[in-house]
């Protein structure tokens, strides 16, 4: 009996404020690595819930989803989904604690993430951040949660 292919759901927010991204430095089992904010979609949560909740976790800032910028599949071992979204977020984060695992949150250049390329968490990093700047924007009305 073959086991059920469950592939982890994420979402991952593009965020550019003054030709700036926001960026996470994390301590992972790999060491230290930058994503955009990002993490799994959670039970009885939608994709929207899922990446306020992410950014707000990881950056102290609230995010305002505007749009897609792709939907990702990264076969493997595990195999992700990432639900890629931009947005705005709040002048300032709050004084929140952040999750564990994340050392702060940056604002970086294009040039700057580029420079740290093999410290990036995944490669749908630069893909997302790709597709950003070659004009992939989505309305939300492609998304729907079923009650």
């Amino acid at each position: 009996m073959s086991e059920r292919f469950k592939p982890n759901t994420t979402v991952a927010a593009v965020i550019e404020r003054d030709g700036r991204f926001l960026m996470v430095e994390e301590q992972t089992t790999q060491g230290v690595r930058y994503n955009q904010p990002a993490g799994h979609l959670e039970a009885q949560e939608s994709l929207l819930e899922a990446v306020c909740r992410e950014v707000k976790e990881e950056t102290g800032y609230r995010f305002t989803p505007q749009g897609l910028v792709g939907i990702y599949l990264a076969p493997g071992e595990p195999t992700y989904l990432r639900f890629a979204f931009f947005g705005t977020v709040t002048a300032a984060p709050d004084d929140s604690a952040l999750d564990d695992g994340i050392i702060a949150a940056h604002w970086l250049s294009l040039a700057e993430i580029t420079a740290r390329e093999t410290q990036l968490r995944s490669p749908l990093v630069m893909r997302c951040l790709h597709d950003w700047h070659q004009g992939a924007r989505y309305p939300l009305a492609l998304l729907h949660t079923l009650a």
